[in-house]
């Protein structure tokens, strides 16, 4: 499906990030945004309000957050694609609805510019303390899928890609940007309509008496039958059956649970490979990665040039995607490098699944930041000489010890176990 040239403001500009996002919404096919004003992410809603009316599309003030993601539910199950723009203390109000819209399967998208925290924090500085909480914010199990851009151009270009996503998914599909992103002013290209491609929701088309809401197709996803279209259409974020309805039986419900659940978490999990995107740098002769996300990527360049320049193979593993997040990988990257690094301005989030899918094959290093600024390059570097030190000091232990084994070997004695 192409986007109608009505509703892309083809052309360059020098836009910020949240004017990007709001552009980049438009362009998607976004018909409807609930919001509610939230510093530093003001600006992508007023940029969406202003050029809304001429796409037919709207934007509505809510009273608070709490409203706010409950319209695009509503509007979501009304057939058009939706989203709610945020930041930290509002994200913290959407939680229990999140949930709710996952299990709904309701596909939308949320616009998180991050601020430091916790409480008001410092809601005109950086932070990306959020990043947990998209994972795991909403009670119970559930998976979503969240992208972080790293510039105004990527605020639009991901824009597109986080509603093509939800689409396809039916999944609230997260854009977890910083204020960095969010307020800072560079080239952006918004190409022609015709370039841009968008994802088609997938529509119920059979008999209006026989829809059932939550019945899968192959592929674990449900098609969706608009409100008002005359199908029969029961909501409820108790744990439902197929025809939506809550399950009253004790048995039968525990059974229903697990398997949807278990759907909700597969329809992603097994289509992991086909959406994360990571963008690789120098990683083939590494003996150190830097893994970041965010700002913190474009920190990132600098401090790895000031460790290239002392002789240091260290390559840069930036996730643009973070949830799912890429186990394997991780995981593969682990079996021949020496250690990662992984600056985040927060206090240590992401870093603890790089931990577990390094599997211990590979030292983790840290570089915390607790926000309201940024890493200085030369905090990444020093990281990454310390991680190369501490890489060496194992190597020399090893090379002790295997020397200690020959000679043991050699003497006809035996170590005891």
């Amino acid at each position: 499906m192409k986007a109608e040239p009505k509703n892309v403001n083809t052309g360059i500009y020098y836009i910020d990030g949240d004017v990007a996002a709001g552009q980049g919404a438009l362009a998607a096919g976004c018909r409807f945004i609930g919001g509610y004003p939230i510093t530093p992410s003001t600006k992508a809603a007023e940029t969406f309000a202003e050029i809304a009316p001429k796409a037919g599309a709207v934007f509505i003030q809510m009273e608070d957050e709490l409203a706010s993601i409950a319209t695009i539910i509503g509007a979501s199950y009304a057939g058009v694609k939706t989203m709610t723009i945020t930041s930290g203390p509002g994200y913290s109000l959407m939680m229990e609805t999140i949930g709710f819209g996952a299990m709904l399967e309701a596909p939308f998208v949320i616009l998180n510019v991050q601020r430091g925290g916790p409480s008001t924090g410092s809601p005109t500085k950086t932070g990306q303390a959020d990043m947990m909480q998209a994972r795991w914010g909403s009670h119970g199990d559930y998976e979503i899928i969240a992208i972080a851009p790293e510039s105004p151009q990527e605020m639009f270009d991901y824009a597109i890609k986080a509603f093509n996503l939800a689409e396809k998914y039916r999944c609230p599909v997260m854009i977890m940007a910083d204020e960095c992103v969010g307020h800072m002013t560079e080239k952006v290209v918004i190409p022609k309509a015709d370039t841009i491609e968008l994802a088609t929701r997938k529509f119920y088309k059979g008999p209006k008496d026989k829809y059932l809401p939550f019945k899968p197709d192959k592929d674990l996803i449900p098609p969706m039958a608009k409100a008002g279209d005359g199908c029969n259409l029961y909501i409820t974020g108790d744990t439902h059956n197929e025809k939506g309805y809550p399950i009253s039986s004790q048995n039968l419900k525990t059974k229903t649970h697990k398997s949807t659940t278990r759907r909700l978490i597969d329809k992603i999990k097994l289509n992991a490979d086909k959406i994360i995107e990571l963008k690789e740098e120098g990683i083939e002769d590494a003996d150190i990665i830097v893994v970041s996300y965010g700002i913190s990527s474009r920190v990132a360049v600098k401090g790895i040039e000031l460790a290239r320049e002392k002789g240091i193979k260290v390559g840069s593993l930036r996730l643009i995607t973070v949830w799912p997040f890429p186990d394997k990988k991780i995981a593969e990257l682990a079996k021949n490098i020496k250690a990662f690094v992984i600056p985040e301005i927060n206090y240590g989030q992401v870093v603890f699944d790089v931990e577990r899918c390094a599997h211990g094959e590979a030292n983790v290093v840290l570089i915390p930041h607790g926000g309201a600024g940024v890493h200085h390059p030369e905090d990444i570097s020093d990281a990454i000489e310390y991680a190369d030190r501490e890489n060496k000091k194992i190597e020399k232990i090893i090379e002790w010890k295997t020397k200690l084994e020959k000679l043991i070997f050699e003497k006809g004695f035996k170590l005891k176990e």
